[in-house]
């Protein structure tokens, strides 16, 4: 097999991963090498479904030893095999480096023979490539739970970011679909690099010329869509993981359905890219805004409302609180205002303290009038001609990429498509709207 064949079964093999950021690193190349991984310094470019592809991303080998029934390179799929040599995996990441193809490596990697055997492999690529070619570009690779950590440790100091994906939020779905895997194996190494990366900032304070180890941080990502697990399940699980580990990333994937197994959604079913959106602006919240992932869900309604952002939806459901005095207001409840993000925040506070502020002051300040309006006074005083009632402001708020799906969704409609009626609905595509969705609008869940 040659070296195109390869890189297009393990390129193809790789694109269902999508914790390839390559943000946070300012590795420089040292006299005679070459690339550098500055936080600006990477590249990017978008694949056909929107996500950000600005590194190589390939695997080492997508022949694997486990059976995950939601992975394309399980060991029970009938796809073509193929594995690099570290060798031609170094030689083919310089090659397109120099060609200016690419900035930076994602390395992952199938489970070949064990786990130990397997990060050798990918530790020797990255070796290759930082000690025998000089190269400082970004890179990004995956541990493998259950190897030893004493190689964890080896790759830690060759990359950038590594991550440990969980992958499925319970226990109870590892178990159904992933019978290989526990999040105990999966959690353990995830400890051993949080603690790692803590260690290695305390010898640098005292040793400069220390090896970095992971200076990027570490990362993690995890399927939706193909268990039932809710939203407040994830989000939950994502907001232990920063507290206790430290994450720079939590990374969300709508699973793209590759199995005909009857514990997974069916081969054709479209993935479930908005939810994951909305994991995504759960997330920034929760990582930038002060929000508990208690606040955004709870057990009663485990999922995210698919019409509004879930800050406008936390608002939505806290009208007792607003509106708000942006003159007075602290800081955390300004933050928790739709429309006013963290810099606009801050303008606010700093322009407050030297003058007065007006509407068309706070629109030069960067905050979003189209939503913040409903929730604010300035001097008192309402947005002039606004009116405010609870459906309007739902009416108001809703994104254009859903206005769609809300007008569609008449009231009649949805109780005759509750009562097994035959009208065709839409969301976004023919058929794609769910009696799961209908009645999560009808008992006001969604």
């Amino acid at each position: 097999m040659d070296m195109l064949e390869k890189l297009t079964i393990l390129s193809a093999s790789a694109k269902y991963d999508a914790a390839c950021t390559s943000s946070g690193s300012d590795r420089a190349a040292a006299p005679g090498g070459i690339g550098n991984a500055t936080a600006c310094g990477i590249c990017h470019s978008f694949a056909g479904d929107g996500r950000c592809i600005s590194l190589l991303k390939v695997l080492m080998t997508n022949a694997c030893i486990y059976d995950c029934q939601y992975c394309v390179n399980r060991r029970s799929n009938d796809v073509p095999r193929a594995a690099f040599s570290p060798r031609e995996l170094a030689d083919l990441t310089i090659q397109f480096y120099r060609r200016n193809y690419i900035e930076g490596l994602f390395l992952s990697s199938g489970v070949l023979r064990n786990p130990d055997y397997t990060v050798e492999q990918m530790t020797e690529t990255l070796r290759i490539l930082r000690e025998e070619y000089g190269f400082a570009g970004y890179i990004h690779a995956k541990a493998i739970p259950g190897a030893d950590p004493i190689l964890l440790s080896r790759m830690g100091t060759l990359c950038d970011r590594m991550s440990v994906n969980i992958e499925l939020p319970s226990q109870k779905s590892l178990m159904r679909l992933a019978p290989d895997k526990s999040k105990v194996s999966i959690l353990k190494p995830m400890g051993y690099i949080s603690g790692r990366i803590a260690q290695n900032r305390q010898e640098l304070v005292r040793y400069r010329h220390a090896p970095a180890f992971a200076p990027a941080g570490q990362s993690t990502q995890m399927i939706v869509g193909a268990t039932a697990d809710s939203d407040y399940q994830i989000l939950t699980l994502s907001e232990a993981l920063y507290k206790k580990y430290r994450l720079k990333r939590v990374f969300y994937s709508a699973y793209i359905p590759v199995s005909t197994n009857p514990l997974l959604p069916a081969v054709g079913t479209p993935p479930p890219l908005l939810r994951e959106h909305r994991l995504y602006q759960a997330d920034w919240l929760v990582r930038c805004y002060g929000f508990a992932a208690s606040e955004l869900l709870d057990e009663s309604h485990p999922n995210f409302n698919l019409l509004v952002d879930p800050k406008c939806n936390w608002a939505l459901n806290h009208m007792e609180l607003f509106p708000l005095e942006v003159t007075t207001a602290p800081e955390e409840l300004l933050l928790r205002v739709p429309g006013i993000g963290v810099k606009s925040c801050r303008r606010i506070l700093l322009a407050r303290r030297q003058g007065s502020l007006t509407y068309a002051g706070l629109k030069r300040l960067g905050v979003v009038l189209k939503r913040a309006q409903y929730f604010i006074l300035c001097g008192g005083k309402r947005m002039e001609g606004l009116k405010v009632t609870e459906d309007g402001v739902l009416r108001a708020l809703v994104s254009d990429r859903c206005r769609g799906m809300w007008e569609g969704l008449s009231q009649t409609a949805l109780e005759g498509f509750a009562a097994g009626g035959s009208e065709q609905l839409s969301l976004f595509a023919p058929a794609a709207v769910t009696r799961e969705d209908v009645s999560m609008c009808l008992t006001g869940q969604m």
